[in-house]
């Protein structure tokens, strides 16, 4: 238990009106905060000192915060389940590509709302490295937007504004490193030594090359290796994505200290929710990947702590893309809740492979390893991202040949062997590897290389029937800006030699506002795809039993290209990932919610079709 003399440098700092307030959370929360940070960093002489110091500067944020985002705090910690709703639907855009700028993406708030959407991640808008900056996510600031989007001033206006229309803003934390012109790594080539011990800097390759027998690589044709060359810095520093991302060294406290306080400044800024990035990366250890390690989940989980503590308004979604079995450890055990949102990528990943496939198995097997959740807390459903669709992450449930299943995959998408589909590969030279895909939904559907209207209504179905997935799992679901208006693959970035080596920038498009114009024409492809899509999430919202938590059962009594799910006892949703007519048997009257068509008995399911069904009181 930590002293009271340690809570009590925190009470210290508050206004005597917040201070009974905040006594309750540190008694749910500091006693699990010292544990996991004692576990982390306990044997160093000065760990209670330096404990108290963190929890002086928790109590100078927390009253620092707002008091309308006080208000949210205390509204959302008496109803901690309130993003569990089958109303919540996400929405995600880089913030030039959508609006210019934060003022731009302010204006677009009636669309967002047009849509039905609760909550918008912007990708990184923080102060990014100069020239190349991994699309923002090499931050030379946490505490500074990029200049060419706005101020701070501008971001506050836009949580205030989402906050009145019922829309949280989420925000890219990039946890595991900064740019090589941040502050520390300044101050670290400059030879601080504080500075350089944030990081992981050897003088020479003798460790670095006893890491490396263990470690996987990230980018191997652009950015081989884990650890780069800096003259400025005399040695050799481990960076796991790119030369100019410079890794943390979490093993020193400053760090997460430093990391802890970051965010919090942020949330006290309007931020609703943080997508922490490469969370899987955080804690090294020789002899192992470096990847998942316990310490890392201690760490995610003393950051929940604190945000129960200082802002527990806010949300922490872990961008972990692991293995199925990998995924839970991200939302906590019955000794520390984690994150409260997790990326299901195993679920995103075997949707497109059973279009691929035109079987369900795959799909099948993640939803039975789909393990149940901890109370508030959720899985984040989708059908494309900003970053590439990585195979691998399917290993264990696409059986003992699955190197060669994925690796089939990977080149229908990328449009081999006649496949309809417009991608492209993503870091791999071998034809013949599980390399990611990339290309936006409507290419890798076929909408983009339909040439007859056949084809073009067989993608429309693929693009929805993936959607209507992401949205009837259970989960937070969120869409990908421009898949509502079935945007195509933006070729441009062959063009700009910064981004040429990197095809993630082909579903990385500006907003097409003559599309947006046409999102009610059901003679354009936009329009089709924005009717189609608004009539799903219409239906969604009237039907609890679609909500995230909502009971949830797969169900084998269709055929291999059919998917059945039970939500509930009176809701089946329906759906053929094959190229054929198949046939399913309803036990009694079950109303279609998307066509309002009573159903019974054996029914033909159209190719990739889609049916929400609700029993009747028969």
């Amino acid at each position: 238990m930590p002293s009271n003399v340690m809570t009590d440098r925190l009470l210290a700092v508050l206004p005597e009106t917040l201070r009974p307030q905040a006594a309750q959370r540190l008694a749910a929360a500091a006693p699990t905060l010292h544990r996991l940070l004692a576990g982390l960093y306990g044997e160093r002489a000065d760990f209670e000192n330096w404990y108290g110091a963190l929890m002086a500067s928790l109590g100078t944020l927390y009253a620092a915060r707002p008091a309308a985002l006080q208000a949210l705090d205390a509204q959302r910690a008496a109803q901690p389940d309130w993003f569990l709703s089958q109303q919540m639907l996400g929405y995600c855009s880089y913030v030039n590509n959508f609006g210019g700028t934060l003022a731009g993406v302010r204006e677009q708030i009636p669309y967002l709302q047009e849509l039905g959407v609760r909550y918008l991640h912007l990708l990184p808008f923080l102060r990014a490295r100069a020239g190349e900056n991994d699309g923002g996510f090499a931050v030379t600031s946490f505490d500074d937007v990029e200049a060419a989007l706005g101020t701070n001033a501008d971001l506050e206006a836009l949580t205030t504004a989402l906050r009145g229309a019922g829309i949280s803003l989420c925000s890219d934390f990039i946890l595991n490193h900064v740019a090589d012109d941040h502050v520390w790594a300044q101050a670290a080539k400059a030879g601080d030594a504080q500075a350089r011990a944030m990081f992981h800097i050897f003088p020479d390759r003798s460790l670095p090359d006893q890491y490396e027998a263990t470690l996987g690589q990230v980018f191997p044709q652009v950015a081989p290796g884990n650890f780069s060359h800096v003259d400025a810095a005399g040695g050799w520093v481990w960076t796991t994505f790119y030369p100019y991302q410079w890794d943390l060294n979490y093993a020193n406290p400053a760090v997460f200290a430093e990391m802890a306080q970051a965010l919090l400044r942020l949330a006290n800024r309007g931020v609703e929710v943080f997508r922490l990035d490469s969370t899987a990366f955080l804690w090294k250890r020789l002899g192992s990947n470096s990847m998942n390690q316990p310490e890392a989940h201690q760490l995610l989980q003393a950051l929940r702590a604190i945000v129960d503590i200082v802002a527990p308004g806010v949300l922490l979604k872990a961008e972990a893309i692991v293995p199925t079995r990998e995924l839970p450890a991200y939302l906590g055990s019955a000794n520390a809740a984690e994150c409260h949102i997790a990326y299901h990528s195993s679920l995103m990943a075997a949707g497109w492979v059973g279009l691929a496939e035109q079987n369900t198995d795959v799909l099948r097997a993640v939803i039975a390893n789909t393990p149940p959740l901890p109370p508030a807390a959720t899985w984040l459903s989708y059908v494309r991202c900003h970053d590439d669709i990585g195979w691998n992450v399917l290993r264990a449930e696409a059986g003992a040949d699955s190197a060669q299943r994925l690796a089939r995959v990977a080149r229908f998408f990328s449009g081999a062997e006649g496949s309809y589909a417009r991608g492209a590969a993503f870091q791999s030279s071998d034809p013949n590897a599980a390399h990611g895909s990339n290309g936006m939904a409507a290419a890798l559907t076929g909408l983009q290389s339909a040439q007859t209207e056949q084809e073009r209504e067989l993608a429309m179905r693929r693009m929805l029937l993936l959607h209507g997935l992401a949205l009837s799992f259970g989960a937070l679901p969120v869409l990908y800006m421009g898949d509502e208006l079935a945007m195509e693959n933006d070729e441009s970035y062959l063009q700009r030699p910064q981004h040429a080596m990197d095809s993630r920038w082909l579903q990385r498009p500006r907003f097409d506002r003559q599309r947006w114009q046409q999102r009610y024409d059901g003679t354009k492809m936009a329009g089709r795809m924005y009717q189609g899509l608004t009539a799903l999430i219409k239906a969604r919202q009237a039907h609890a039993a679609l909500a995230a938590d909502a009971p949830r059962s797969l169900l084998d009594d269709g055929p291999a290209g059919v998917l059945v799910l039970a939500r509930g006892e009176r809701f089946r949703a329906l759906m053929n990932f094959s190229a054929s007519e198949q046939h399913y048997t309803l036990a009694g009257s079950w109303t279609d919610c998307l066509s309002g068509a009573i159903l019974g008995g054996t029914i033909t399911v159209a190719p990739y079709a889609l049916h929400w069904l609700e029993r009747g009181d028969d």
